[in-house]
C-alpha cells in the first residue's frame, strides 16, 4: 500500500514549526497523589517527510529555561541543578533514530539529550493529518507521547515525604501537539 493512499495530503519536504500552534509539555506525579504540569514556551523543530513515510525523520531543541510550571517559584526550581540545571545545560534535544508503523499509528524512536545525557527514547507518535492552510500553505499536525525517567538524566533531587512517597514521581510523561509548515516541497 503506497504511502499517497494511507496518509490523505501526504508530501515529501521540509516542515518548520509554527510554535504558536504547538505545544509541549511534562507531567509529573506531586506528593504521589496529583498531576503538576509544566509546558516550554520555547522550541523549534524541523521536520523532514521523505518520498517513502518511514524514512521521515525530525530534530528538535527545547530551550530549558523556558519551563512553565505557573508557579514561580517551582519553575525557578525546576530551573535549578536540582532538575535541569540550564546554566551549565541550556538546550534539550531530540534526533530521531527511524519511524515504523504502528497499527494505524507510528514509533518515533530517537535519541534524547538531557543536561548532556543522551538516552534512546520511543514516542507513540499519530499523524493527524496534512492540508492545505487559508494562507495558501500546507500544514501537517502531529501529536506524540512517551514517558522518560528522570534518574537516566542524572535529575536525581528526590526528598522522601514522612509517609514515605517521594515529593515528585522519578516517571516524566511528555506531550507534544505539533502543527508545522511545509517550507520546502521535495523536489
Amino acid at each position: 500500500m503506497s504511502v499517497e493512499t494511507t496518509v490523505p495530503g501526504y508530501l515529501a519536504g521540509t516542515w518548520q514549526l509554527d510554535l504558536i500552534h504547538s505545544d509541549v509539555s511534562i507531567t509529573a506525579r506531586h506528593f504521589m497523589v496529583s498531576k503538576v504540569r509544566g509546558h516550554f514556551n520555547d522550541f523549534a523543530a524541523t521536520i523532514v517527510t521523505a518520498e517513502n513515510l518511514l524514512d521521515s525523520s525530525v530534530t528538535a531543541t527545547i530551550q530549558a529555561a523556558s519551563i512553565d510550571t505557573r508557579q514561580d517559584q517551582r519553575n525557578a526550581h525546576i530551573r535549578s541543578a536540582d532538575f535541569l540545571d540550564v546554566e551549565n545545560h541550556p538546550t534539550i534535544t531530540f534526533r530521531s533514530t527511524g519511524l515504523r508503523p504502528n497499527g494505524d499509528d507510528y514509533k518515533l524512536d530517537g535519541e534524547l539529550t538531557i543536561r548532556g545525557i543522551t538516552r534512546p527514547v520511543t514516542l507513540d507518535l499519530e499523524l493527524n493529518g496534512i492540508s492545505p492552510d487559508p494562507h495558501g500553505g500546507t500544514r501537517i499536525g502531529l501529536s506524540a507521547r512517551t514517558s522518560v525517567l528522570r534518574h537516566e538524566f542524572d535529575i536525581n533531587f528526590n526528598p522522601l515525604m514522612e509517609t514515605g512517597g517521594a515529593v515528585v514521581s522519578d516517571k516524566l510523561d511528555v506531550a507534544l501537539e505539533i502543527e508545522a509548515v511545509l517550507e520546502q516541497p521535495a523536489s
